[in-house]
């Protein structure tokens, strides 16, 4: 069952500034599989978002009854880069269109996130709030609305939190580092997204996942074996209308599936830099859950949504 919880014209990009927006608004209780986040803009100048809509958004938090459940921060975001989002990138990681958006026009967006969630919420009403922060548009300002949906569905297997970014500043060398992972969420790691602070994809060129690996592997390997080699990365182009456009990596960005690492430690890494600069460290913990039935009538053909079993697809780790 999809619900709309929050439409407005508010919170929209705008012109020659950043903007952050902090919003909430009440939803009725249920098996909350994800949020559905769409997003227009009109009267956009040709160019200003030269590719992939969520290059627009530098920071996105949703908390629900007080607990963090998406925490993202963009390494590096821009409204005229012309490549994939590091946001839309790792949401298409957790399952295939989850970030899309129609390739229609240079001057009218319409964009789409699907933010898993899988949560049992009391029945009543609950409290979602949320962060958004945008990067400024170069030209003319815009006009256009942000709506919220909520899709409640019973047969969801597993509650999903993106955690909080881990920062670290690396140098011209092999070193450790450590990603933090919450204490207070159960669970094991599906994934980790690994930003550097620009698109340069040349600065990190080895990772090595202390307990998978006896040897560090380049940047190129992780991407066949998180299938984006595969042409496993899809985002919009406004220069390539009518279709979205395939792409082998999202620059400076790489999503490392972690096959359910238990959470017995922080997740410990070795990288190897050929620069100084700064990464941050992005967890994903998904764990089992039971979904309870929607506050409303449902539909009798069953609907399975495991994102643990949506990296493992992704990664073609069962080939």
């Amino acid at each position: 069952m999809y619900t709309l919880v929050e439409s407005n014209t508010t919170d929209v990009p705008t012109a020659a500034a950043a903007a952050t927006f902090n919003r909430g608004f009440n939803c009725p209780g249920g098996a909350v599989d994800e949020l559905l986040v769409r997003f227009t803009l009109t009267g956009v100048t040709a160019g200003d978002i030269d590719a992939d809509f969520p290059n627009l958004i530098n920071q996105f938090r949703v908390i629900l009854n007080g607990e963090t459940v998406f925490d993202f921060v963009a390494g590096y975001s821009a409204a005229a880069q012309n490549t994939p989002s590091t946001l839309g990138y790792l949401l298409n990681s957790l399952g295939p269109g989850r970030s899309a958006e129609m390739v229609s026009s240079q001057t009218a967006k319409e964009a789409f996130l699907r933010i898993p969630i899988g949560r049992n919420i009391a029945p009543g009403i609950s409290r979602i709030e949320y962060t958004v922060g945008y990067n400024a548009l170069a030209n003319a300002a815009t006009s256009g609305t942000v709506q919220w949906w909520v899709r409640y569905n019973p047969a969801m297997q597993t509650t999903t939190t993106v955690g909080a970014a881990t920062t670290f500043t690396y140098a011209n060398t092999t070193q450790q580092v450590v990603c933090r992972v919450p204490q207070n969420v159960p669970g094991t790691l599906a994934g980790v997204l690994i930003q550097n602070d620009a698109t340069t994809d040349t600065d990190i060129t080895d990772i090595r996942v202390v307990s998978q690996s006896d040897f560090a592997m380049d940047i190129d390997q992780w991407r066949l074996l998180n299938n984006d080699m595969y042409n496993g990365v899809l985002y919009g182009d406004d220069d390539n209308l009518g279709s979205l456009t395939y792409a082998q990596e999202c620059s400076g960005s790489v999503f490392i599936p972690l096959y359910q690492l238990s959470l017995a430690d922080d997740l410990r890494m070795q990288v190897t830099a050929t620069t100084a600069g700064t990464l941050s460290m992005t967890p994903v913990i998904t764990s089992g859950i039971a979904g309870k039935p929607a506050p409303a009538q449902v539909q009798t053909e069953a609907v399975p949504t495991n994102i643990a079993k949506s990296v493992l697809e992704s990664s073609g780790a069962q080939n």
